[in-house]
């Protein structure tokens, strides 16, 4: 990771990442970071946490793949790590019992929701049944939390510090004149969130990200701006085109549908042993085709 204003991944990490070293497609890595985000997210949501503690958690648990692989720690874990830090980070710190008890109901809400859509018989509606307090299980994740953010601070090399790109946003809006639009608000808004969710923000610098959500935002409304070669309106936030045309391409495939199949192979990579044994299984078929 670089030491500037934007902390972001060198080229060597973001052609060749840990992950990427220990076998896991990138197409299926892209899934697990989006699928952890995504867990970052619901549980800030059900602890009622700050926006800000949630996208720098989200921001951290991105960072955090560039220099570490899934097959080493567990999605599930680093997520809920990377926001257990943010939140202290942010001045807004949550209990680690309910930070580990809103991601156990997470899991198996999860868990029950895949196998109702596989299910070809009415199933009971979900009831969430909590773990006990004095049994392994807890004092497992309540290990792992504490392992996940010991990790995080030192494999970023306590670089912690996150630019969050809301007043961005804002600031551009109003030098396009666009700032009285309510639905042109709401939408880069949505999408500033939507972008969290994908490797952007330890990718490209905010005014990049930034200047990609407002793209996509007056294409889908049809508003036109100045887009001539000579006259370019993200030229005067010092954006490059290939840039932001990368970052849209980030966020648009967080939309793509996926099959029941390919949702059931994230949920089972969320911890380590999924991924090691599916490493496993990968190499064995390998080996058998031979």
């Amino acid at each position: 990771m670089s030491t500037s204003l934007y902390p972001l991944a060198s080229l060597q990490q973001i052609e060749r990442t840990p992950s990427h070293e220990d076998g896991i497609p990138a197409d299926l890595e892209e899934d697990l970071r989006a699928f952890g985000c995504k867990l970052i997210h619901q549980a800030g949501v059900l602890l009622k946490q700050k926006q800000v503690a949630v996208a720098t958690a989200q921001i951290l648990f991105q960072r955090f793949w560039f220099v570490t692989s899934v097959k080493q720690f567990g999605i599930g874990d680093v997520g809920m790590g990377a926001l257990y830090l943010a939140s202290k980070l942010e001045e807004c710190p949550i209990r680690m019992r309910d930070l580990i008890n809103v991601y156990d109901l997470l899991l198996q809400r999860t868990s029950d929701t895949l196998a109702s859509r596989t299910s070809h018989t009415p199933r009971p509606e979900f009831k969430y049944v909590p773990m006990s307090y004095f049994g392994n299980t807890f004092y497992e994740l309540k290990d792992s939390l504490v392992v996940a953010e010991m990790q995080i601070l030192k494999r970023l090399g306590f670089q912690v510090h996150v630019v969050l790109p809301y007043n961005t946003l804002v600031n551009y809006l109003r030098v396009l004149g666009l700032t009285s639009r309510e639905e042109v608000c709401e939408r880069a808004w949505g999408y500033l969130n939507d972008a969290l969710q994908t490797p952007v923000y330890a990718l490209y610098p905010v005014p990049t990200i930034v200047c990609a959500t407002i793209l996509l935002t007056t294409r889908f409304l049809g508003i036109p701006l100045p887009s001539q070669p000579s006259n370019c309106w993200w030229e005067l936030f010092d954006a490059d085109w290939e840039d932001i045309w990368s970052v849209c391409g980030y966020i648009m495939r967080l939309y793509r549908t996926r099959t029941t199949i390919e949702e059931n192979r994230v949920f089972g990579l969320v911890s380590k042993k999924g991924v090691r044994q599916w490493l496993e299984d990968q190499h064995e078929s390998s080996s058998m085709a031979r």
